[in-house]
């Protein structure tokens, strides 16, 4: 059973103005303790599993992974390769915030196995880091990826926002040239959104948030693809950015609907065994989390099983995502011509117009649509 591995670690310095992600700046657990609760659940999941798994991807994420230290993420990626086949080329990422950062823990994660580093470092503005509840510099995220470099990172991917709170065009083309100065493998580039509960939202609400208008945010989605097209990187997806070959495995097995499974509190795990694939997420309150792999029992919530409409529609707002294309013939030779046929006719429909293209048997977006891509994909819901 090919499968990624997803961890969650969901402690964090302080908490972003704008994340709505299961995190939080304080708890009572540490993270050895946290960690010793991964390692159960691991014990207790391959233990459910209907066949041996050979794992491709291990992904860490969060929260503010680089706050383990190297000895407990090398414990984890012990488990994985016991547990759940991790494989010798696996690819390993660890997300960072760069005022988390030592030359000494760099070494550390190498020699205990991650192999890609992704480096929140959103903005080399000082003014827009404060503004979003940053706990790094500039300065520090640039040493940060100079030492990644000496600690044998060869694979660094860094994470750049736009449409930030008074943030203009030219200095967005700026920080897309600081980014790519640094020669990162890749780039995630991604428009702030507001999202609700978070601080951010509640200024939004009072209209205490000046963010960019419309056009300009436009205007830099555009001015993303230029530039880092210019400088050699791919557009795979519509927020990332790759030189040949660096795309990142990981996130590209969730847009082809591969199998994986989270650990943690609030992971989230999808098993594609049938062409429909079951889903469900893990309790995301720290607490009751911990109590019940406490008893022996695994933390599973909100499971499902998809009908086959779902699946196929996945198939379609997710693969699409790509912009290589989705391979219709792969799906015409896996699902009924009855249950394909409203979708294909959607697919028509937008080829007509001119946001889809299709190429023998591959349908993509066309270059113009990407910025609409979300109203595309809810053309398949």
């Amino acid at each position: 059973m090919r499968t990624g591995i997803y961890i969650h670690f969901p402690f964090c310095i302080k908490k972003c103005l704008y994340c709505d992600f299961n995190s939080a700046a304080s708890s009572t657990l540490t993270p050895e303790a946290y960690v010793a609760l991964l390692l159960s659940e691991m014990k207790l999941r391959s233990a459910t599993l209907p066949e041996p798994a050979s794992t491709a991807t291990l992904y860490f994420g969060g929260g503010t992974p680089s706050l383990m230290s190297p000895q407990l993420v090398g414990s984890l990626i012990d488990a994985a390769r016991s547990r759940f086949g991790l494989q010798p080329d696996a690819e390993v990422t660890l997300e960072a915030n760069p005022g988390t950062l030592t030359p000494e823990k760099l070494a550390g994660y190498r020699a205990a196995g991650v192999n890609r580093l992704s480096l929140g470092i959103q903005s080399f503005e000082d003014r827009l880091l404060a503004r979003l509840g940053r706990v790094h510099t500039a300065r520090e995220a640039v040493a940060a990826f100079e030492a990644a470099r000496k600690a044998g990172f060869d694979n660094i991917s860094i994470d750049l926002m736009h449409s930030l709170p008074e943030q203009s065009l030219s200095q967005w083309r700026e920080a897309l040239s600081r980014g790519i100065e640094l020669c990162a493998e890749h780039v995630s580039a991604y428009a702030l959104s507001v999202e609700s509960g978070t601080p951010f939202a509640r200024l939004h609400a009072a209209g205490e948030l000046p963010l960019p208008v419309e056009e300009d945010a436009a205007l830099m989605f555009e001015a993303t693809s230029e530039l880092l097209g210019q400088a050699g990187y791919l557009h795979y997806e519509i927020s990332n950015f790759a030189k040949p070959g660096r795309a990142s495995r990981h996130n590209s097995a969730y847009w082809s609907r591969e199998s994986y499974l989270g650990f943690g509190a609030g992971a989230h795990s999808f098993l594609n065994l049938d062409g429909l694939g079951r889903r469900w997420k893990n309790a995301a309150e720290l607490t009751s989390y911990g109590e019940a792999i406490k008893k022996g029992a695994i933390p599973e919530e909100e499971a499902e099983i998809l009908t086959l409409e779902e699946a196929i529609s996945e198939h379609f707002f997710l693969g699409l995502r790509m912009l290589d294309g989705l391979d219709l013939a792969a799906l015409e030779s896996r699902y009924p011509a009855n249950a394909l046929a409203p979708h294909l006719a959607e697919v028509a429909r937008l080829e007509a117009g001119g946001v889809l293209i299709r190429e023998a048997n591959l349908v993509r977006l066309a270059p113009s649509a990407v910025i609409l891509a979300n109203s595309v994909f809810s053309r398949f819901l």
